[in-house]
């Protein structure tokens, strides 16, 4: 059997621009086109996108899940018993978020008195998501380093660092509708690359997958677009432009 993209855009609840993407970057490749040139996706298609959609939900990045479900050492039945694992648990932590909610409501209408430890049941903040992505990526030592600068900072010095992120933010949001590999966009992502490394140690390297790190989360794209849209797509180009030019 095979269905068209709109097809399946429509069966799935996912835009055609999604699956448009998944393709040009080579996570979700349909088996077919039409004469017309349309997409055409087979049963094997849609079992990939019932996977890469169950990573997705538990937050996986897009170049994470590609890399694992085009391992040669994946495995469906396994992957499948590794997501209901983690969709049970994250029903848990749910479950007790909506438990410490419900309280929360009667204790404001005064029909019970909540301890201070009931107040923050179901919170979890001891796993920073971006930071384990990290490690992956760049290896436990250059992220042990960035901790340590980071923690090692007074609350003004975090507050002025963080001036000045936003200050490269908005500048490069100034620059965004122009060429990524111009003069002004090249010495604006050159304080950024700097500005970084005054808060860890990242390779050139590191640094254009981190650029590529901010389009492919949507977390990082959704902070980064709140200076402009289409900020974070822009600061990727000019991350890989300054990285390439030079790792010559």
């Amino acid at each position: 059997m095979s269905v068209k993209v709109k097809e399946v855009a429509d069966l799935v609840g996912i835009s055609v621009r999604t699956l448009h993407h998944y393709d040009a970057i080579g996570l979700l490749t349909p088996d077919g086109t039409t004469e017309a040139g349309y997409r055409l996706y087979s049963d094997e298609n849609l079992e990939m996108l019932q996977q890469i959609l169950f990573f997705r939900e538990l937050d996986f990045p897009l170049t994470k899940i590609k890399e694992m479900i085009h391992s040669p050492s994946f495995d469906r039945m396994e992957a499948l018993e590794l997501h209901r694992s983690m969709l049970l648990d994250k029903r848990s932590r749910i479950d007790k978020m909506i438990a410490t909610i419900d309280k929360t409501m009667r204790n404001a209408r005064g029909e019970l008195q909540m301890t201070t430890k009931e107040k923050f049941e179901g919170f979890d903040f001891s796993r920073n998501p971006y930071e384990q992505e990290a490690r992956e990526r760049w290896g436990d030592e250059a992220v042990d380093k960035a901790n340590a600068k980071a923690g090692s900072m007074s609350k003004d010095e975090q507050e002025a660092m963080a001036k000045k992120m936003n200050a490269i933010y908005a500048k490069l949001a100034e620059l965004r509708s122009g060429s990524p590999d111009s003069a002004e966009a090249q010495a604006a992502i050159k304080e950024w690359y700097d500005l970084l490394n005054q808060m860890g140690s990242y390779s050139l390297e590191a640094f254009k997958c981190l650029g590529q790190m901010y389009v492919d989360d949507e977390r990082f794209t959704k902070n980064i677009d709140r200076f402009g849209d289409g900020l974070a797509k822009f600061m990727r180009d000019a991350m890989a432009v300054y990285a390439d030019a030079n790792l010559k």
